[in-house]
């Protein structure tokens, strides 16, 4: 018997949502029925995305072109959310790729713009999308993280910095909001596939196919299990963390990177 995650007619928003890991997760809650708004900074390529969703998944889903690292951008996403669906309860922090240097080199614009992304812009849509939530007697928040948010390595700044704060936030609201049942998680993420690898393998690796490629990506990673994750494979995590059948889990951060990061 397939298990029942209890989304249908609820609403979410996806940060980051026209590609990758944010257009999996987008494209997963929508299937099951949750009305999807998603945001990006290229406008024509975030509505082709919600597009093609919709004919996917046959469930509406709302493009809302916005810089969520912008101070007022949380507030207009979450009204236009809630104006649509006339709900939420779904919040999904995923906007921001990762960045990375050598730490003499990093400005103090990278540094703020990194944190003005990952950190703010979460902490600003968690705090637009509290109070719909708790009218409606709860809601869930899932703030994508990485690895370095437990590990951070060498060349790994702004973006572990950020992370960590990112995991700090995710722990803190945990405690405050459980007893309303809001229930917010973080998800690690180590290596999973995506334009930003492929993109490295047409330049560096050009004669391996894409299998072989990521073969020898996990191989040299480290992964324990072998191989690089899907997107979906995220997607599904997210989907299970967002249902009634994770009513009982807050304040967790789970490690989505094969084994990897040798702390829980």
């Amino acid at each position: 018997m397939p298990m029942e995650l209890g989304l249908a007619g609820k609403a979410a928003i996806v940060t980051g949502g026209s590609d990758g890991l944010g257009r999996a997760v987008a494209e997963r809650l929508s299937a099951e029925g949750v009305g999807v708004t998603i945001c990006a900074r290229r406008e024509e390529h975030l509505r082709a995305a919600a597009a093609a969703l919709e004919a996917t998944t046959g469930h509406p889903v709302l493009a809302v072109p916005l810089d969520v690292g912008a101070p007022d951008a949380p507030a207009r996403l979450v009204a236009a959310a809630v104006e649509r669906f006339g709900r939420l309860d779904i919040l999904v922090n995923n906007a921001g790729s990762s960045a990375g240097g050598k730490f003499e080199s990093l400005s103090d614009e990278v540094w703020a713009r990194d944190f003005e992304t990952k950190l703010f812009g979460a902490v600003r849509c968690a705090r637009e999308a509290v109070p719909h939530m708790r009218r409606q007697g709860g809601g869930r928040i899932v703030n994508i993280l990485n690895s370095g948010a437990k590990v951070a390595r060498a060349g790994s700044l702004p973006t572990a910095a950020a992370r960590a704060a990112g995991l700090a936030v995710t722990k803190a609201l945990s405690q405050e909001y459980a007893p309303e049942n809001i229930l917010v998680n973080g998800v690690c993420i180590g290596l999973v596939r995506s334009m930003q690898w492929e993109r490295l393998r047409q330049r560096e690796s050009p004669e391996l196919d894409e299998e072989e490629f990521y073969r020898r990506f996990a191989a040299q990673r480290g992964v324990p299990v072998g191989r690089v994750a899907h997107a979906s494979e995220l997607a599904d995590l997210v989907a299970f963390l967002v249902s009634a059948r994770a009513s009982y889990i807050t304040g967790v951060a789970i490690n989505f990177d094969g084994g990897a990061t040798p702390v829980p």
